[in-house]
């Protein structure tokens, strides 16, 4: 497989493989490694979502705000 990018892409690319002293090959290939697990956890979370919603599963809005609120006091 090949990609392609623009000129700036690429140049910003190699100047940070640069600076960090890296391979930009290298780079390119953690960086699809991170999206790719990022986006299977993603369409897990979902799909645990919708199977907890059929079953009926599902929080009130207060249980909503008191669950993000406790998130954003740890």
């Amino acid at each position: 497989m090949e990609v392609h990018f623009s000129a700036d892409k690429e140049a910003r690319l190699q100047h940070l493989a640069a600076r960090i002293g890296r391979n930009a090959a290298a780079l390119v290939e953690e960086a699809v490694d991170r999206m790719l697990e990022y986006d299977q956890r993603f369409i897990e979370a979902v799909e645990e979502g919708r199977a907890a919603a059929r079953r009926g599963d599902l929080l009130e809005h207060d249980q909503v705000v008191e669950r993000i609120e406790k998130i954003l006091r740890s």
